[in-house]
């Protein structure tokens, strides 16, 4: 179906009104001047800090959308993860209509976190089906572009389905992500879309916008809007986001690790400790309670095998809870066959 003008148009119209700037700030030492430090023949501007004072000062920003009259609103995980900074909406292109934005839970697995503004009667988008996409869909990006430029949109195409992509989020905490099953799409997604929505030409959600891919040309991604459904029924029944869960703590394996190492092969999940205190397999959880041990390396999950490029939880965010998945497992020299129901993993 082509986009004519006036449908964009009326999209558009109906879409941004329910989108939201979030501002992120956090209580940081309060700077009273800098002074230079010489180090390796260089002078350096060093921040001289006020001695037991702080200010709220911006450490970021993002977008999201209400889903319901309520105040229920989605965001990506990563603009909200950090538990000691506050958080802010700001509503209707207007500075001075602000409101706090609360988290209620968070799917780090998935990039999405759903939260809540206090008040009723907030305009909200219907969230679609994203299950029966099309290559060549006409779409529309909307969200906080960069962080300054609040509803900010852009018109394009899904120009890929079922994407994998290692994802790098900057802020005070920066750290990298694993998604998978992404919406690729040539609509403009900049830094501080993070969080908007991603609707088709009936101003339906059918994708949160996570990424882009930086030094490419018209390549970003959206979270399919079918998980972000699944989170938002386990707030409603459980009152938390339930995620299957193994219970171990592994070393991905290659051919390198295998060298370096005297390993016996070149692929797998080695189950280990990460440090002093830590434990490689979580006592009750499912893999405890299916027999596997520290050393063991899990070779194969349902028949997959486990590489840098598909790991175990790769494998494990695909099943629901209360599934049974089969393991091919190298246990010393001794090949063997584990079968592990999937548990929720405990709060």
């Amino acid at each position: 179906m082509e986009a004519s003008n006036e449908q964009v148009k009326e999209v558009i119209k109906k879409v941004t009104p329910a989108v939201i700037s979030i501002v992120i700030t956090k209580d940081m030492p309060k700077v009273e001047g800098f002074y230079k430090m010489p180090l390796n023949g260089k002078q350096y501007m060093v921040p001289k800090f006020k001695k037991g004072e702080k200010e709220a000062v911006k450490i970021g920003g993002g977008s999201g959308f209400f889903v319901s009259s309520s105040g229920i609103v989605l965001t990506n995980s990563h603009v909200v993860q950090d538990p000691k900074a506050e958080y802010t909406a700001f509503l209707d292109h207007d500075e001075e209509n602000k409101r706090k934005l609360k988290v209620i839970a968070r799917d780090p697995i998935h990039d999405i976190a759903i939260c809540k503004i206090e008040g009723t009667d907030f305009p909200y988008l219907e969230l679609g089906e994203s299950s029966d996409l099309e290559l060549g869909e006409y779409v529309v990006a909307v969200g906080n572009a960069l962080g300054e430029f609040s509803n900010t949109v852009s018109l394009g195409i899904i120009s890929g389905l079922s994407r994998f992509i290692t994802a790098q989020h900057g802020g005070q905490q920066r750290h990298a992500e694993r998604l998978r099953g992404l919406i690729q799409t040539d609509a403009a997604i900049n830094p501080g879309n993070s969080g908007g929505p991603l609707v088709n030409l009936d101003g339906k959600v059918i994708g949160l916008n996570t990424a882009v891919v930086f030094g490419a040309q018209n390549i970003g991604f959206s979270i399919p809007i079918d998980q972000a459904k699944k989170d938002i029924e386990d707030i409603k029944q459980y009152g938390h986001v339930r995620l299957p869960f193994l219970g171990v703590r592994y070393l991905i394996l290659d051919e390198k690790m295998k060298q370096e190492n005297d390993l016996p092969v070149d692929h797998g999940a080695l189950i280990m400790r990460e440090s002093l205190g830590d434990t490689a397999v979580i006592p009750g959880s499912s893999a405890d309670k299916a027999g596997l041990k520290e050393f063991d390396i899990i070779l194969e999950v349902d028949g997959k095998k486990i590489t840098p490029e598909l790991t175990i939880q790769d494998v494990i965010q695909e099943k629901e809870i209360g599934d049974t998945v089969t393991m091919k497992v190298l246990s010393g020299k001794k090949e063997k066959e584990l079968k592990v129901e999937l548990e929720e993993k405990r709060r």
